[in-house]
């Protein structure tokens, strides 16, 4: 008997979360499961907002909480039941979770604009904000009524309807659990089946309005006023709550296992020696980061993308709400800044840039200051699968060899881990190795004039 109760409040197996396996290895998706799936008013959870099914289960139990406030609402216009407006304010809250969904997909499908370059998407949070405020004004409207009863008491009429009103918002909320459990087993959804779960914990709510009524028909008429104190203050760590969720969201705050994820994503991709640093937040229900990384500084230009391209697909396998991944590469094993200066020469003015144009590259080789010192870069506009690049500088003790690899922060350049040294006028050859073959050009880089050393 006690482990039929604990499945049906959801302590059983089938709320425990899900996994699955991706290629060889298994994980959870679960980053909201740590601790358990909270429930919060005007914030829906994103991997629920992630498919069209699980939009569909919200929508539908909006419309059965909404009927189930509606009728309870009547009912509390008629009798006057403290308890009854308390457990019919908690219904409208459920009900209004779907409220920031709807604004949010209604504003999100816009494109972004020069104003709104990310959209539209942190509207959610503020539809949210604004729900969780209203939900605590009606909390302390019935907190006001049920406080004043208890001061005040008043006769309460309509006894069996306001039973029958609780008993409605159990049905409701019953409803509710049952129709958000079975999609979320559908869908594999822990979040879903987790909030089918926290409605049935609601219904409870709404049997102590049968409670209530029950005291007032055995002549204990406060008994109406403190159920619905004992409601109302529900409702109010309901409000603590969701606010919490609902600021931390808006400051691009995220759930804490969700780097963690991340981090864990990036270690099934080939290629990534370690995660040097990891950022997201959310815009509505999409998850947006910024994750760097580090690879071998020797891999040609096609082989760092694919690497991040591999990247980007295994966050998203992790991550079904993940909207963007803004994938950089780190610059480890690049000489600290100031470095490149320590050659006993001042600032110099760069040479003119040498224009590339053959079968396997085309592009501008040019020297540029950069944060960590100077650089020789090679901006790529076109180039041969396997690209690698390499500057050889002829200098009067014998060849000056800088390899250029993946940029940091621009993955359409190749750039050198440490500055050509001084003087910056030189003859050099630029070695093009890919797949379609080699090529070599001579070139050479003269400072203006006014500039040499």
């Amino acid at each position: 008997m006690l482990s039929v109760v604990r499945e049906w409040f959801g302590f059983g197996q089938a709320a425990n979360g899900h996994s699955h396996a991706h290629g060889s290895h298994g994980h959870s998706h679960g980053v909201h499961d740590e601790g358990g799936h909270g429930h919060t008013h005007g914030v829906v959870d994103p991997s629920i907002a992630s498919s069209a099914r699980g939009i569909w289960a919200i929508k539908w139990s909006f419309v059965i909480l909404a009927i189930t406030a509606v009728l309870q609402l009547i009912v509390v216009f008629y009798s006057g039941s403290v308890a009854l407006l308390a457990d019919t304010i908690h219904n409208v809250g459920d009900a209004a979770t779907a409220i920031p969904l709807w604004i949010a997909f209604s504003l999100v499908r816009r494109p972004a604009t020069k104003t709104f370059n990310y959209g539209l998407g942190r509207v959610e949070d503020y539809a949210g904000l604004v729900i969780v405020l209203i939900i605590l004004f009606s909390a302390l409207v019935a907190g006001y009524e049920a406080i004043d009863r208890l001061i005040n008491p008043q006769p309460m009429t309509q006894i069996l309807a306001v039973a029958i009103a609780g008993v409605v918002g159990f049905i409701g909320n019953e409803a509710v659990a049952v129709f958000r459990i079975r999609v979320g087993r559908e869908m594999n959804s822990a979040a879903l089946i987790a909030d089918g779960y926290h409605a049935r914990t609601d219904g409870l709510t709404s049997l102590a309005v049968v409670l209530g009524a029950f005291g007032v028909w055995m002549g204990f008429p406060l008994a109406d006023p403190i159920i619905g104190l004992l409601i109302t203050i529900a409702i109010f760590g309901i409000v603590w709550q969701s606010a919490r969720a609902v600021i931390t969201r808006s400051l691009d705050g995220v759930e804490p296992g969700i780097s963690e994820e991340i981090t864990h994503a990036a270690e099934h991709v080939p290629g990534i020696d370690r995660v040097v640093d990891v950022k997201a937040r959310w815009l509505g229900h999409k998850l947006h980061t910024d994750i760097v990384i580090s690879v071998d500084p020797l891999k040609s230009l096609s082989e760092a993308n694919a690497i991040a391209a591999s990247l980007r697909r295994e966050l998203q396998a992790h991550l079904p709400s993940l909207g963007n991944a803004t994938v950089q590469f780190d610059d480890y094993g690049i000489e600290p800044a100031g470095a490149a200066h320590d050659h006993g020469h001042g600032h110099h003015h760069a040479p003119d840039p040498f224009r590339v144009d053959c079968e396997i590259a085309t592009g501008l080789l040019e020297i540029i200051d950069t944060p960590r010192g100077e650089r020789m870069r090679f901006a790529v506009a076109t180039h041969a699968p396997g690209l690698k690049v390499t500057v050889e500088i002829k200098r009067d003790h014998g060849l000056e060899v800088l390899p250029l690899v993946a940029s940091p922060d621009d993955h359409h350049a190749l750039q050198s881990l440490k500055a050509p040294a001084e003087p910056h006028e030189f003859d050099a050859v630029l070695k093009l190795t890919s797949d379609r073959g080699n090529v070599d050009l001579p070139f050479r880089m003269e400072e203006p004039e006014g500039h040499h050393h």
